[in-house]
């Protein structure tokens, strides 16, 4: 009787104890830490595979912070194996503000970035006073999830008046993720809003941390935000192959830039799957 009643207890005892283990316990302690790289040509998708990444966020000019890639970028991205390509879908540089004609071009890019083999598309709209669209983001959200395509709201979350709301709005529309530097420069220096979006959002949505994360801090990031997928672009320098310059015409504003390109580092992909 005396051994009934101590299992008894016992038994009742460790739902208790897990519980609250899981409660104040990182999962990242247990949970596989994601890498997503954003890559701007076919070059920076193959190093991002092969140095580890789980997942990459496929843009076009990366220097005003991506656009939609193009039709034969997706094709050709979605062939190399080993990574799941995710879709930027932002049909212009600057503010997040579209209008009608800029959201059909959207839904349109949604189709084509689906049959093209994507695996998910990066959205989002906001309206002028910092809310989330959700007019826009829906229409944009239902699109996506026809396809059956994974939906990850973009870093128009950092332009939001109050995260918490837009939080809630983002979760509301079916999103699966957001991409967040947590409202600040840098992931590092938002790492503990991060954290108190993450507790806020309870495991309703996952957090993907980004802005200026390396293998130098990216372990930092997790620990503190505890995000358990992160974002990077890993990029360095890379020369020109061009033996003869024309240095008196320009293709753009600078015209020293024409001749420099930054790509994904496999070697910092692999240091920062490393770190994590």
């Amino acid at each position: 009787m005396l051994y009934l009643l101590i299992k008894t207890e016992y038994f009742n005892i460790i739902p208790k104890f897990l519980c609250n283990f899981m409660a104040n316990y990182s999962f990242l302690n247990i949970m596989k830490s994601i890498l997503e790289i954003c890559a701007g040509d076919i070059a920076s998708v193959k190093a991002a595979a092969h140095g580890g990444a789980e997942r990459v966020e496929l843009c076009s000019a990366l220097g005003v912070g991506g656009l939609t890639p193009s039709e034969g970028f997706i094709r050709e991205a979605a062939r190399v194996c080993g990574v799941k390509i995710h879709v930027l879908i932002r049909p212009r540089e600057g503010h997040f503000v579209f209008s009608d004609d800029e959201v059909n071009i959207m839904l349109h890019d949604i189709d084509v970035a689906a049959d093209c083999g994507a695996s998910g598309v990066v959205i989002g709209a906001l309206n002028c006073d910092g809310k989330i669209d959700t007019d826009s983001c829906r229409r944009l959200v239902a699109a996506a999830k026809k396809h059956g395509l994974s939906v990850t709201f973009h870093r128009a979350f950092d332009q939001v008046a109050d995260a918490f709301e837009a939080l809630e709005a983002v979760i509301e529309l079916g999103c699966d993720r957001i991409l967040t530097s947590g409202l600040a420069p840098s992931a590092i220096e938002g790492a503990e809003m991060l954290r108190k979006l993450n507790e806020a959002a309870a495991g309703r949505i996952t957090l993907i941390a980004a802005a200026g994360v390396n293998s130098r801090n990216a372990a930092d990031i997790i620990r503190i935000s505890r995000c358990h997928e992160i974002h990077a672009s890993a990029r360095h320098e890379t020369p020109s192959p061009m033996s003869f310059v024309r240095g008196d015409v320009a293709m753009g504003a600078i015209a020293d830039e024409d001749f420099k390109r930054k790509t994904t580092d496999i070697n910092e992909v692999k240091r920062i799957k490393e770190s994590i």
